[in-house]
């Protein structure tokens, strides 16, 4: 019954990303679930962004278009008028697949002592063909805090609103690496899961995506997590956090099996 179901707000920041926007905003409303909260924060964009927003604006619990001071700041004005049980956000050139918001519902409702659960992702090219799946790993705070490594994308995360109260929010400072630092002190809050299933959304990747411009600052931002959440005496031992990254990864080389050869979906 729908008033079983928790609230789900996502926050689409963007700017100038008119090419994208379209896609990203549809593949958030088709998804037809009923106790949604959509939130977009244009920065200003120049590009024919806002015709494509007010186009759905009836749709939308709110935008706006003005400037602001970057990602973060624009994520951080969203979820300040964010209301719902789970929040996540959604890059507005990225895409949720279909049925992906009843999935992560049924999860959570499921689920009632995790705070914060991660999915599998396709990453896509520039016109949104498959390129490769991304097989998400349970989150664990010790080996990303401590080596760097994690397979938890930011498309497939989602989290209780309380929890994202808890710990603080988004750390605006950050240009890169801010969704792996919420992330860190999420799986730090309380229990955090793999959702199980397909993907739950597609990663696009193109030259203008800040993964392939920005890669300077996100080396220079991951070691100094690791430097503000590890331990000193912990990270120096970089072959056993090696191993235990690898066995780590194990049950996703099963997934893939499973699925390559048998078309199975765990």
């Amino acid at each position: 019954m729908t008033e079983d179901l928790p609230s789900v707000s996502i926050v689409t920041p963007s700017y100038n990303q008119a090419s994208f926007l379209e896609e990203t905003i549809l593949s958030v409303l088709s998804q037809d679930y009923p106790k949604l909260e959509y939130i977009v924060i244009d920065g200003g964009s120049t590009d024919g962004s806002v015709d494509i927003i007010r186009k759905y604006a009836d749709h939308l619990t709110y935008w706006t278009s003005e400037p602001d001071k970057g990602q973060c700041h624009a994520i951080n004005k969203g979820f300040k008028r964010a209301t719902g049980d789970i929040l996540a956000w959604l890059n507005s050139d990225d895409r949720y697949r279909p049925a992906a918001l009843r999935r992560v519902a049924s999860f959570f409702t499921s689920c009632p002592g995790v705070v914060f659960g991660n999915g599998d992702v396709n990453y896509v090219d520039h016109e949104g063909c498959f390129v490769q799946r991304i097989w998400a790993l349970r989150p664990t705070r010790f080996i990303t805090s401590n080596l760097g490594a994690h397979c938890w994308p930011q498309q497939g995360c989602f989290w209780r609103h309380s929890a994202y109260t808890r710990v603080g929010g988004i750390d605006s400072s950050l240009r890169f690496c801010m969704d792996r630092d919420l992330f860190i002190r999420l799986a730090g809050s309380g229990r955090g899961r793999r959702i199980p299933g397909p993907p739950l959304a597609d990663f696009r990747i193109h030259d203008q995506a800040k993964s392939s411009t920005i890669l300077d600052v996100a080396r220079q931002e991951g070691e100094a997590l690791q430097a503000k959440y590890g331990s000193p005496h912990v990270r120096p031992r970089k072959h056993l956090l090696r191993f235990l990254w690898w066995c780590w990864r194990q049950p996703n080389r099963l997934r893939g099996t499973l699925h390559r050869h048998f078309g199975w979906e765990v």
